[in-house]
């Protein structure tokens, strides 16, 4: 299983779309076995873009901070599963996710482009 997650110093980006880079990590039986860092500087805000880059790395899972509606859409239609919803360190959050610790919701980000609109965001 493969789980990529927008990376920034180690812990999770907060804006997805915004990301300059990923991280991939490799999982065979729950135990982290490669990790790959991965560009995406091209593709900020390129959602379909975005989608292609992890579905050409063989991305099964993507846990993600913050996530708009439009940028949630390609990664689903490309058959990725997506958590949102998610901070803190990378490793910490792959074992959460594996140990079933985290949400299971794909809410999106309540903002745009640093705007807020409403309530419940929770980045």
């Amino acid at each position: 299983m493969k789980i990529a997650l927008p990376h920034e110093y180690g812990h999770i980006n907060q804006h997805f779309g915004r990301s300059r880079e990923f991280i991939i990590v490799e999982l065979t039986e729950g135990e982290i076995v490669g990790k790959k860092i991965v560009s995406s500087e091209q593709l900020q805000h390129n959602h379909e873009g975005l989608a292609g880059l992890l579905t050409d790395e063989q991305v099964d899972v993507v846990i993600v901070g913050g996530i708009g509606a439009r940028a949630l859409e390609p990664l689903k239609n490309m058959g990725l599963t997506v958590v949102s919803g998610v901070n803190g360190k990378i490793e910490e959050a792959v074992y959460k996710y594996v140990q079933g610790q985290l949400p299971t919701n794909s809410e999106v980000c309540c903002h745009h482009h640093g705007e807020h609109h409403g309530d419940g965001c929770s980045h």
